[in-house]
């Protein structure tokens, strides 16, 4: 791993509505070096996607700092690409056309886009779909499709908000494969978040464990167990011990969080 590629700086980030104030996170603090595969773990409302989109440049903290490179995040930027839960392929496009979107953006030339898009198709494999729509893959081909789309623009960071969540187990642990296939080849700074323990543990370098509301970085996890990993393992299951009475805690922390709210009303 060489220096710091993301880093994060007492970020802050509060959502304001005419009703009440949310702090969604609080005093945030994280250095990812060139390389690593990160993963925030955490309970549903701990801040995991609001951080994620405050490293893509989607939403900014309300105060603190981001930087990727020694440069400020503003706001979106061709170095971090984004994958999403929802796939977010245009209907309309072929697989080819969808993958190629992004390049023709940037004005590349066409037969560059072609020999790109077609050598990502071949790794994916996509190649026998090129021609097809969204409509007709899987959701498993999909998310495929959404991953070499961000592979094209041939970003150093590829951020991924939980984007195996809504596939079957075996479906998503064949793309958990496939994800850890490309960033051994791609060389990327992944940051992926997930509620799953498990995917946590498959995956990453490194885990950020964030307590719920507001969300702040509870702990921070280097795994060491070898790859690929082996969830049979002693070790694995050792860890996931130990991550799981973590995620237990917020979760019952939110639950008497829900019941004295609700007392008071």
């Amino acid at each position: 791993m060489s220096a710091s590629q993301i880093v994060v700086t007492g970020v802050n980030k509060v959502f304001k509505s005419d009703e009440r104030e949310v702090v969604a996170l609080k005093d945030i603090n994280l250095d990812i070096p060139d390389g690593q595969f990160v993963c925030l773990l955490g309970p549903s409302g701990c801040g995991k996607s609001t951080l994620l989109n405050a490293i893509a440049g989607f939403a900014l903290p309300s105060s603190g700092n981001i930087t990727t490179d020694g440069k400020p995040v503003t706001e979106p930027g061709p170095d971090r690409g984004m994958v999403f839960q929802e796939y977010a392929l245009f209907p309309w496009m072929t697989v080819e056309q969808n993958v190629a979107f992004g390049l023709e953006i940037k004005g590349v030339g066409k037969a560059e886009i072609q020999a790109r898009v077609t050598q990502l198709l071949d790794k994916l494999g996509l190649i026998d779909f090129r021609s097809r729509f969204p409509k007709d893959l899987s959701g498993g081909m999909r998310q495929r499709v959404a991953i070499a789309r961000v592979l094209a623009l041939d970003s150093p960071i590829m951020l991924m908000d939980e984007p195996f969540g809504a596939l079957d187990a075996l479906t998503r642990r064949n793309l958990q494969d496939e994800l850890l296939r490309i960033w051994d080849e791609f060389k990327k700074t992944i940051v992926f978040v997930t509620h799953s323990i498990e995917e946590a543990i498959y995956l990453a370098d490194r885990i950020v464990v964030m307590t719920y509301r507001p969300g702040t970085i509870k702990r921070d996890i280097t795994v060491t167990l070898p790859r690929l990993r082996d969830p049979a393992d002693p070790e694995f299951n050792a860890l996931k011990r130990e991550l799981g009475q973590l995620v237990m805690e917020e979760q019952q922390r939110h639950h008497h969080d829900e019941m004295r709210a609700a007392a008071v009303d």
